[in-house]
């Protein structure tokens, strides 16, 4: 238990100086006497203190820290003039996919600087757009955002989540389409799910409320399916799905475009799932299990005459495309309709009579059409080598819709005629920025065991490699996600500026299979970290730039990226920007959804082995005395529920008591605000400029815009 310390809770002491004329004066946090025994070994935790978000003592260190990085950041020079550039350029009108419900079409679109993108709604593809519902209205400072919806299937009504201050949970309300009215369904404590309409009603994900105080940082037990009638209270709704034995599962309802299954997904962590179903039509429905968990990734299509599309890695680690019977759903009676192949199979999906396959080759998009016995009918000419961003259609129609981006590609919407396989520009982003003037390439390099590892790049034509460019390294590696190209409104100011931007394609994502993906778990989690250190070191060695022009960067699980490499080699970056980070891997389970993310990581008291793997990268026990650091701007948000700020609080404080130089070392503590989604506008055009401001200000770059 943490003992009443002796003297002020914050005391302000000449730690270090910046790289500036001043000495930072950062905020000292007192150190407690709270340690843990991991199978016999004595771990410290002297800030555990601030894992209490509801503190009086957290709120005065929060408040102390915000106040010298924004004294810091507001005498670097530029970054009035990057914040300008960033409103100038931010300023263009992004659109989403539209889809098809009824003969109704809908899409969201942020006019430029709107803080929440806007939904809106079409009687027919060529009627004009009618505002259906603004988020803006629903705060004053933008920070109630619209987390998903649901229009039913006639298009009749709309049922969507909010949620507020950028946390997970959200609430679910329902709309009359055509008056615009508001029902009195109101839906609480929803959680990691979607909306499926089905009958006069929709299922939902949610779980118990949480004890006071312990919304945004009590662990996440006992996730349930529920099915809500309109017109009825939420206490009168009906438990669909759920485990009371095993407090640590999630579950997730859909239907088959038809509404005749109702698919459960069950997963543990966050990959491999179980899969149940359960025939509607019939006449005294009840649950089949189709695939057993947790091993296995499994993902329902749709159905094909009552038999069940499955998109899996089970039995092919690139994912396949097989045909379940549930009537006989044993592993030896599937059939393969897509079989393996050398690239990964991302998702699949039904349109017109065929179906859309889409692949990552080398980390972009390829698509491929089929018909329903698995016979290739065409590839899909795609606008260049970039990525798809989603594919909208509805069976039988023969309009689709598909979005493109890349990274000197702003993001665009296409239709696609199913009977002609032609496509066409329907909304086109007008970015002032020259995407001539820039070029991408990929280059492969061998990591520290010889693996292969691609990266992108992207500079200014004409780059010479005199080792002096400033670099932005940015990388993931982890549950199994891939990194493809894509746009961003907020890196255009450093490449402007002449800097070289950088993408890594990890281990321990998914751009190769799920090979790829394990390779850099578990205890093989430092295949991600030598994967980036090695991009690092390639970019040394061909002449691209040095260690004193190196900036990291990294979110979430990019954060550990990020914390694990500066605290492993602070030598060869001079930047580091670890976001919404994971820092504490041995107590990471213990807060909010945490757990669920033991698959990737292992946990500390799953074994000896274990926890000494996790001791030994774990950036909040590697910081070491009196080394000196990146100049470091950890960023984070009082509302994230999914990484809880403890994580960079602690790292930070740690940090900051031991690291020795002129590098700065920063916190950014966002209000309001929680792990990305749903973030306003005018907030990330802040963040934006506060942290590339710092990262070229640090890297030496003499910015002028």
């Amino acid at each position: 238990m943490r003992k009443n310390y002796v003297g002020l809770f914050i005391l302000f002491g000449a730690v270090m100086t910046s790289c500036g004329p001043e000495k930072i004066n950062y905020p000292v946090a007192s150190r407690g006497d709270q340690t843990d025994t991991y199978f016999g070994k004595q771990v410290a935790d002297p800030y555990r203190w601030l894992e209490d978000d509801n503190s009086a003592e957290t709120a005065e260190w929060v408040a102390a820290e915000n106040k010298i990085t924004g004294d810091y950041l507001s005498k670097i020079p530029f970054r009035d003039a990057l914040k300008t550039r960033l409103e100038t350029i931010w300023n263009y009108p992004k659109y989403g996919v539209p889809f098809k419900k009824g003969n109704r079409y809908f899409f969201s679109k942020n006019d430029g600087l709107q803080n929440q993108g806007v939904l809106y709604m079409q009687e027919s593809i060529d009627a004009e757009p009618q505002l259906l519902l603004d988020p803006n209205k629903l705060s004053e400072d933008g920070t109630i955002a619209l987390a998903g919806m649901s229009p039913s299937k006639d298009g009749k009504l709309l049922a969507y989540s909010i949620s507020r201050g950028g946390s997970d949970w959200s609430e679910i309300v329902v709309m009359k389409i055509d008056d615009r009215s508001m029902l009195p369904d109101t839906i609480n404590w929803v959680k990691f799910s979607g909306i499926s309409w089905y009958g006069d009603g929709f299922f939902y994900s949610a779980y118990d409320a949480p004890a006071p105080g312990q919304a945004l940082s009590g662990s996440n037990e006992f996730h349930k399916v529920f099915y809500h009638k309109l017109g009825t209270a939420q206490s009168a709704d009906e438990i669909i799905f759920q485990d009371k034995v095993n407090p640590q599962r999630n579950f997730y309802a859909q239907l088959t475009e038809d509404d005749r299954f109702l698919i459960i997904g069950e997963s543990q962590s966050t990959s491999g799932n179980a899969l149940y179903i359960k025939d509607l039509q019939a006449k005294n429905p009840t649950f089949v299990k189709l695939a057993n968990g947790f091993e296995y990734d499994y993902s329902v299509v749709d159905h094909i005459d009552g038999k069940i599309l499955i998109q899996t890695n089970d039995g092919a680690p690139m994912q396949h495309l097989v045909l379940v019977d549930p009537a006989n759903p044993a592993r030896e009676n599937w059939q393969v309709i897509i079989p393996e192949s050398k690239n990964v199979l991302q998702s699949v999906s039904m349109v017109g009579e065929l179906m859309l396959a889409e692949y990552l080759e080398d980390a972009y998009s390829k698509a491929y059409f089929y018909d329903y016995t698995g016979a290739m009918v065409k590839e899909m000419t795609l606008p260049a080598i970039g990525t798809l961003a989603g594919f909208s259609g509805e069976k039988g129609d023969s309009l689709a819709f598909f979005g493109f981006t890349s990274f000197t590609f702003p993001s665009s919407v296409y239709t696609y005629n199913m009977d002609s396989h032609t496509s066409a520009v329907y909304t086109k982003s007008d970015v002032d920025f020259d995407p001539e003037a820039y070029t991408t390439e990929q280059v492969f390099y061998p990591s520290k065991d010889g693996t292969k590892i691609p990266m992108f790049l992207v500079y200014k034509k004409g780059l010479v490699k005199n080792g002096n460019n400033p670099v932005l390294l940015y990388g993931y590696g982890g549950f199994n996600i891939s990194l493809t190209p894509s746009f961003s409104i907020s890196r255009l100011p450093f490449l402007e500026q002449g800097g070289v931007y950088v993408t890594v394609n990890l281990r321990g994502g998914g751009e190769y299979g799920e090979a790829w993906h394990k390779a850099g778990t578990k205890l093989s989690k430092q295949n991600v970290f030598d994967d980036f250190i090695g991009a690092a070191e390639f970019l040394i060695a061909e002449k691209y730039t040095r260690p004193d022009k190196i900036a990291i960067l990294g979110g979430s699980n990019g954060g550990l990226l990020v914390g694990a490499c500066m605290t492993q080699r602070p030598e060869l970056f001079k930047v580091a920007i670890p976001i919404v980070g994971v820092m504490d891997m041995l107590r990471y389970q213990n807060f909010t959804i945490g757990w669920a993310w033991a698959d990737d990581y292992g946990r500390s008291d799953d074994s000896e082995e274990m926890f000494n793997y996790l001791f030994g990268y774990s950036p909040l026990h590697n910081i070491k005395e009196g080394v000196q650091y990146p100049a470091t701007l950890a960023i984070t948000a009082d509302h994230d529920d999914r990484v809880v700020p403890a994580h960079t609080f602690k790292f930070m404080a740690e940090l900051q008591s031991k690291h020795k130089g002129h590098n700065p070392v920063l916190v950014r503590i966002e209000t309001k605000a929680g792990h990305g989604a749903g973030k306003p506008t005018s907030k990330m055009i802040e963040e934006s400029a506060d942290m590339y401001s710092f990262i070229m200000y640090n890297l030496g770059m003499k910015a002028k815009f």
